[in-house]
């Protein structure tokens, strides 16, 4: 039977409950435990899929189409083991599903209340099919005391009760600030946190405490006294270098040991950590670096790109160097010549992105790039943007837009209004909700034999995520294909184009869907991989 792992956070949020959960995850899998991991968010939205990335990061997509937290991002990269939609609930996913039941009459005219129905509902998702895997740790979104998130913390305190003895445990992230002044780490804040965790019946096995230097023993012995939990059980949290030092760091202040100790579970073997190692070794110790500047909208939020951050330094690994990131609002290049910002750079990459605004100056990146033989890297709307700058100034159609922007005479890109799934007929409306109705999850797509993204890939057969609500219109592609653009990607019935490249060009890919999704630290998706590698050849003729 699983054993169930249940962090929560306390102090502030943005911790990195995310990233400490993935990391522990990837601790028990190198002892050879199968893990499972899960995320519980308070929020009312049915899912972040209509959220602004500005106020929820990016959104990350699963293979089986669902929208979820980036999290499930930090969770695959760490452990390997591809989320799914029952890997994720908000609050209001379970509100929207209880209603739904009592519409329907389910509950037989009794009242509907937060305890026993709602809770009920989150201790169903956090059990239900785990019955392959030794651990399941269960992060909940937010801060101890938030008002949203109290069914959530109660449905984990019965969880508690009515798991068979031995089989749940509470890990409380927590900060534990330094004041400059005082020149102290100061505890108080944990122990409120704890105070308040306690409160509500739930008392923490393990307290991991974010700090920026090494805790003294003093405060660590006050920690243990004041928050009820074993000195061992004290978990510094200290800051390091690169986030994939993370499970080596844990490990070596106790954790993984800590959390098998509060289980009973005696286990002498030491984890075999030896590939975090290696990636931590060449990420340290480079052999050269390349700079790429990304040319997006959602700049000053670096979340919004979480997993292509990723994905960037998953290439430079495979390539043992540094990569370098400049971000740039596209906006200015629609005021600005962009040669002074990209003429040092050795790549640069357009991202997805949604709306009219920034489309002009990322189209002018592209035209850069283009003329310039520096290698270009597009995302979804990257990809759509260098397909509207190629119609634009090689195929001689001026008016070329996407309906994106409005009403125009020249749809290069145009609203997808239905697409085949597996086997059924996906239909969508103009005026239809906007939440849920993207062209969602992992599709296959067909390669050209010879194009270069083929022999980047090793085959003309692949399948990836996609998140996009708009295509390259196909009517255009004949008049594309003789300006020099090839459609070398498509849809299996050739209906849909998804990757585009130029022959003559260095390394020019435009790729419909989301690369960056399946890229892990040990596995680089060959698109970054080779993307990375044209920048160093390019780093030697800058």
């Amino acid at each position: 039977m699983a054993r169930y792992i249940f962090i929560t956070g306390g102090v502030v949020s943005s911790l990195g409950k995310g990233l400490a959960s993935a990391a522990l995850g990837a601790a028990l899998q190198a002892r050879g435990y199968s893990v499972r991991l899960r995320k519980l968010d308070p929020y009312l939205n049915v899912d972040p899929g209509t959220m602004s990335p500005y106020q929820h990061g990016e959104c990350f997509v699963t293979d089986d189409g669902a929208e979820t937290d980036l999290d499930l991002g930090h969770y695959e990269r760490f452990t390997g083991r591809p989320c799914n939609k029952r890997d994720n609930i908000t609050t209001g996913r379970i509100y929207q599903d209880i209603l739904t039941k009592e519409r329907r009459g389910d509950y037989l005219g009794g009242t509907v209340q937060v305890i026993p129905h709602v809770t009920d509902e989150i201790k169903n998702f956090v059990l239900d099919g785990n019955d392959e895997y030794d651990f399941v740790l269960c992060e909940i979104g937010g801060t101890v005391g938030d008002i949203e998130a109290l069914p959530f913390f109660e449905a984990i305190r019965q969880l508690g009760n009515e798991l068979p003895r031995g089989h749940a445990i509470y890990i409380h992230l927590t900060l534990m600030p330094y004041i400059p002044s005082a020149g102290e780490l100061k505890t108080k804040p944990t122990q409120h946190s704890v105070k308040e965790l306690r409160s509500i019946g739930i008392a923490p096995d393990i307290l991991l405490v974010r700090c920026d230097r090494p805790i003294p023993e003093g405060e660590r012995r006050k920690l243990s006294l004041f928050c009820n939990v074993r000195e061992s059980a004290v978990i510094q949290a200290l800051d390091v270098k690169t986030i994939y030092e993370v499970p080596l760091a844990y490990h070596h202040e106790g954790l993984d040991n800590e959390v098998l100790n509060a289980f009973g579970i005696e286990d002498r073997n030491e984890p075999d950590l030896s590939q975090w190692e290696q990636i931590v070794e060449t990420i340290k110790n480079p052999e050269g670096e390349v700079t790429i500047a990304v040319v997006g909208k959602y700049t000053s939020l670096l979340d919004a790109y979480k997993s292509l951050i990723e994905a960037l330094t998953h290439g430079g690994i495979a390539n043992r160097v540094k990569v370098n990131l400049e971000w740039i609002e596209s906006e200015v290049f629609e005021q600005e010549d962009p040669t002074p910002y990209l003429s040092h750079v050795h790549g640069i990459l357009v991202p997805g992105g949604f709306g009219e605004r920034g489309a002009a100056g990322k189209i002018e990146a592209v035209r850069f790039a283009r003329e310039r033989n520096v290698p270009y890297f597009g995302i979804c709307f990257g990809m759509q943007m260098a397909v509207v700058e190629a119609a634009r100034n090689l195929a001689g159609i001026e008016k070329a837009s996407s309906t994106e922007f409005g009403p125009t005479e020249e749809p290069i890109v145009g609203l997808m209004t239905e697409w085949v799934q597996g086997n059924e007929r996906q239909v969508r409306l103009a005026d239809g909700d906007m939440g849920g109705t993207m062209r969602l999850g992992a599709y296959p797509a067909s390669l050209s034999a010879g194009s270069r993204i083929a022999d980047v890939y090793g085959s003309t057969s692949i399948s990836e995520r996609h998140r996009h609500r708009y295509e390259v219109n196909a009517s255009y592609r004949d008049r594309l294909e003789e300006a020099g653009m090839r459609f070398a990607g498509t849809s299996p019935d050739g209906f849909l184009p998804e990757t585009v490249e130029y022959p003559d060009h260095p390394w020019f890919i435009g790729v419909q869907y989301h690369p960056e999704l399946k890229s892990r630290p040990f596995e680089p998706h060959p698109l970054f991989s080779s993307f990375i590698a044209a920048a160093v050849e390019q780093s030697r003729l800058v």
